[in-house]
Protein backbone atom coordinates (compact mmCIF):
# COMPACT_ATOMS: atom_id res chain seq x y z
CA UNK A 1 0.00 0.00 0.00
CA UNK A 2 1.56 3.67 -0.96
CA UNK A 3 2.39 5.87 1.95
CA UNK A 4 -0.17 8.58 2.75
CA UNK A 5 1.13 11.95 1.72
CA UNK A 6 1.02 14.18 4.95
CA UNK A 7 -0.69 17.35 4.86
CA UNK A 8 1.42 20.56 4.56
CA UNK A 9 2.05 23.12 7.16
CA UNK A 10 2.90 26.62 6.29
CA UNK A 11 5.12 28.44 9.98
CA UNK A 12 4.18 32.34 9.80
CA UNK A 13 7.68 33.74 11.10
CA UNK A 14 11.18 33.18 10.97
CA UNK A 15 12.84 33.79 13.98
CA UNK A 16 14.57 31.58 17.03
CA UNK A 17 10.56 31.03 18.24
CA UNK A 18 9.90 29.81 14.71
CA UNK A 19 12.62 27.40 14.42
CA UNK A 20 12.03 25.41 17.62
CA UNK A 21 8.21 25.31 16.27
CA UNK A 22 9.87 23.85 13.54
CA UNK A 23 12.09 21.31 15.12
CA UNK A 24 8.62 20.03 17.35
CA UNK A 25 7.12 19.78 13.98
CA UNK A 26 9.28 17.73 12.39
CA UNK A 27 9.76 15.47 15.98
CA UNK A 28 5.45 14.83 15.24
CA UNK A 29 5.61 13.36 11.99
CA UNK A 30 2.61 14.78 11.46
CA UNK A 31 2.50 17.37 8.93
CA UNK A 32 5.18 17.87 6.34
CA UNK A 33 6.97 21.69 6.75
CA UNK A 34 6.37 23.57 3.43
CA UNK A 35 8.18 26.62 4.63
CA UNK A 36 8.56 29.47 6.20
CA UNK A 37 7.28 33.25 5.53
CA UNK A 38 8.57 36.44 7.24
CA UNK A 39 9.27 40.08 6.51
CA UNK A 40 12.90 39.06 6.14
CA UNK A 41 14.73 35.86 3.60
CA UNK A 42 17.25 34.01 6.72
CA UNK A 43 18.03 31.22 4.54
CA UNK A 44 16.70 27.82 5.65
CA UNK A 45 15.63 27.33 9.25
CA UNK A 46 16.29 23.73 10.10
CA UNK A 47 16.44 22.46 6.12
CA UNK A 48 13.01 24.51 6.27
CA UNK A 49 12.68 27.03 2.54
CA UNK A 50 11.96 30.67 2.77
CA UNK A 51 8.88 30.86 1.31
CA UNK A 52 8.56 34.66 0.72
CA UNK A 53 6.29 37.31 2.68
CA UNK A 54 3.33 37.06 4.01
CA UNK A 55 1.96 38.34 0.56
CA UNK A 56 2.60 34.53 -0.51
CA UNK A 57 -0.11 33.05 1.75
CA UNK A 58 -3.61 34.09 -0.06
CA UNK A 59 -1.89 32.16 -3.43
CA UNK A 60 -0.79 29.21 -1.75
CA UNK A 61 -4.07 28.49 0.40
CA UNK A 62 -5.71 28.89 -3.00
CA UNK A 63 -3.41 26.18 -5.06
CA UNK A 64 -3.85 23.93 -1.57
CA UNK A 65 -6.52 24.72 0.19
CA UNK A 66 -6.05 21.68 2.50
CA UNK A 67 -2.65 23.33 3.62
CA UNK A 68 -2.92 25.12 7.51
CA UNK A 69 -0.69 27.41 9.13
CA UNK A 70 1.11 27.52 12.69
CA UNK A 71 2.41 30.88 14.28
CA UNK A 72 5.87 31.27 14.24
CA UNK A 73 6.24 34.77 15.95
CA UNK A 74 6.66 34.81 19.70
CA UNK A 75 5.45 36.84 22.29
CA UNK A 76 7.42 39.52 24.47
CA UNK A 77 5.26 41.39 26.44
CA UNK A 78 1.31 42.41 25.94
CA UNK A 79 1.39 42.29 22.15
CA UNK A 80 -1.57 40.99 20.60
CA UNK A 81 0.12 40.20 17.47
CA UNK A 82 -0.76 36.54 17.36
CA UNK A 83 -4.29 36.84 17.81
CA UNK A 84 -3.99 39.11 14.98
CA UNK A 85 -2.18 36.40 12.51
CA UNK A 86 -5.08 33.97 13.96
CA UNK A 87 -7.97 35.91 12.77
CA UNK A 88 -6.27 36.63 9.13
CA UNK A 89 -5.32 33.21 8.91
CA UNK A 90 -8.47 31.97 9.08
CA UNK A 91 -9.97 34.50 7.06
CA UNK A 92 -7.77 33.08 4.57
CA UNK A 93 -8.52 29.87 4.83
CA UNK A 94 -6.39 28.10 6.69
CA UNK A 95 -6.26 25.16 9.10
CA UNK A 96 -4.93 26.05 12.27
CA UNK A 97 -3.66 23.01 14.15
CA UNK A 98 -2.64 23.05 17.71
CA UNK A 99 1.09 21.72 17.87
CA UNK A 100 1.80 19.68 20.84
CA UNK A 101 5.43 18.12 21.42
CA UNK A 102 6.04 14.21 21.16
CA UNK A 103 7.68 15.34 24.75
CA UNK A 104 5.26 17.18 26.04
CA UNK A 105 2.86 15.29 28.57
CA UNK A 106 -0.71 16.43 27.88
CA UNK A 107 -3.55 14.30 30.12
CA UNK A 108 -7.14 13.33 30.33
CA UNK A 109 -9.72 15.97 29.52
CA UNK A 110 -7.85 18.66 28.45
CA UNK A 111 -9.23 21.44 25.62
CA UNK A 112 -6.58 23.55 23.69
CA UNK A 113 -7.89 25.53 21.52
CA UNK A 114 -6.92 26.57 17.45
CA UNK A 115 -3.22 27.88 16.70
CA UNK A 116 -1.66 26.99 20.28
CA UNK A 117 1.97 25.01 20.92
CA UNK A 118 2.82 23.18 23.57
CA UNK A 119 6.62 22.64 23.77
CA UNK A 120 9.38 19.95 25.05
CA UNK A 121 9.22 19.12 28.67
CA UNK A 122 5.70 20.64 29.12
CA UNK A 123 2.67 19.00 31.49
CA UNK A 124 -1.09 20.11 31.10
CA UNK A 125 -3.10 18.29 33.70
CA UNK A 126 -6.30 16.81 33.42
CA UNK A 127 -9.65 19.20 33.51
CA UNK A 128 -7.55 22.30 32.17
CA UNK A 129 -8.37 24.50 28.95
CA UNK A 130 -6.32 26.20 27.32
CA UNK A 131 -7.50 28.95 24.68
CA UNK A 132 -6.63 29.95 21.25
CA UNK A 133 -2.96 31.03 19.55
CA UNK A 134 -1.37 30.45 23.41
CA UNK A 135 2.18 29.73 23.88
CA UNK A 136 2.87 27.01 26.50
CA UNK A 137 6.61 27.05 26.65
CA UNK A 138 9.37 24.41 27.30
CA UNK A 139 9.48 22.91 30.87
CA UNK A 140 6.38 24.68 31.99
CA UNK A 141 3.82 23.13 33.67
CA UNK A 142 -0.16 24.15 33.58
CA UNK A 143 -1.50 21.85 36.53
CA UNK A 144 -5.85 20.37 36.90
CA UNK A 145 -8.48 22.38 35.99
CA UNK A 146 -6.86 25.63 35.20
CA UNK A 147 -8.46 27.90 32.65
CA UNK A 148 -5.99 30.02 30.45
CA UNK A 149 -7.53 32.49 27.96
CA UNK A 150 -6.50 33.19 24.29
CA UNK A 151 -2.59 34.58 22.95
CA UNK A 152 -1.14 33.67 26.39
CA UNK A 153 2.26 32.97 26.87
CA UNK A 154 3.30 30.49 30.05
CA UNK A 155 7.05 31.11 29.60
CA UNK A 156 9.85 28.91 29.98
CA UNK A 157 9.93 27.12 33.79
CA UNK A 158 6.55 28.88 35.08
CA UNK A 159 4.36 26.91 37.13
CA UNK A 160 0.92 27.48 37.75
CA UNK A 161 -1.03 25.44 40.46
CA UNK A 162 -4.51 23.96 40.25
CA UNK A 163 -7.50 26.00 39.42
CA UNK A 164 -5.61 28.93 38.01
CA UNK A 165 -7.35 31.24 35.66
CA UNK A 166 -5.17 33.34 33.13
CA UNK A 167 -7.26 36.01 31.23
CA UNK A 168 -6.42 36.82 27.89
CA UNK A 169 -3.40 38.33 26.60
CA UNK A 170 -1.24 38.00 29.58
CA UNK A 171 2.39 37.17 29.86
CA UNK A 172 3.68 34.38 32.63
CA UNK A 173 7.52 35.08 32.40
CA UNK A 174 9.76 32.42 33.13
CA UNK A 175 9.68 30.59 36.45
CA UNK A 176 6.95 31.97 37.83
CA UNK A 177 4.71 30.65 40.25
CA UNK A 178 1.22 30.73 40.79
CA UNK A 179 -0.59 29.38 43.52
CA UNK A 180 -3.48 27.27 43.35
CA UNK A 181 -7.04 28.61 42.72
CA UNK A 182 -5.26 32.29 41.67
CA UNK A 183 -7.31 34.57 39.19
CA UNK A 184 -5.43 36.96 36.85
CA UNK A 185 -7.43 39.18 34.86
CA UNK A 186 -6.35 39.96 31.46
CA UNK A 187 -3.77 41.67 30.09
CA UNK A 188 -0.90 40.95 32.91
CA UNK A 189 2.28 40.56 32.74
CA UNK A 190 4.41 39.04 35.57
CA UNK A 191 7.79 39.28 35.33
CA UNK A 192 10.23 36.13 35.61
CA UNK A 193 10.46 34.83 38.77
CA UNK A 194 7.79 36.25 40.41
CA UNK A 195 5.74 34.45 42.74
CA UNK A 196 1.54 35.22 42.61
CA UNK A 197 -0.66 34.62 46.05
CA UNK A 198 -3.41 36.83 45.49
CA UNK A 199 -5.91 37.23 42.72
CA UNK A 200 -4.65 40.02 39.94
CA UNK A 201 -8.18 42.15 39.40
CA UNK A 202 -6.32 45.10 37.74
CA UNK A 203 -4.26 44.62 34.55
CA UNK A 204 -0.63 45.98 34.56
CA UNK A 205 2.94 44.68 35.29
CA UNK A 206 3.53 42.85 38.04
CA UNK A 207 7.09 41.87 39.54
CA UNK A 208 9.03 40.14 42.99
CA UNK A 209 7.77 37.65 45.43
CA UNK A 210 5.06 37.95 46.16
CA UNK A 211 4.12 39.81 43.13
CA UNK A 212 3.55 43.20 43.38
CA UNK A 213 2.01 46.14 40.47
CA UNK A 214 4.54 48.44 39.20
CA UNK A 215 2.96 49.62 36.25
Amino acid sequence: MPRQKKAAIIVVGGGGHAKVLISVLKKTGKLEVAGYTDVRNAGELLGVPYLGTDSVLEEMIAVNPSCCAVIGVGKVGLTDKRMQIVVRLAEMGFGLPTVISPHAVVNEDVAIGDGTVAFDGVVINTGSRIGRAAIINTNSTIEHDCAIGDNVHVAPGASLSGGVQVGDNCMIGTGVGVIQGIRICCDCLIGAGAVVVKDITVSGVYVGNPAKKIK
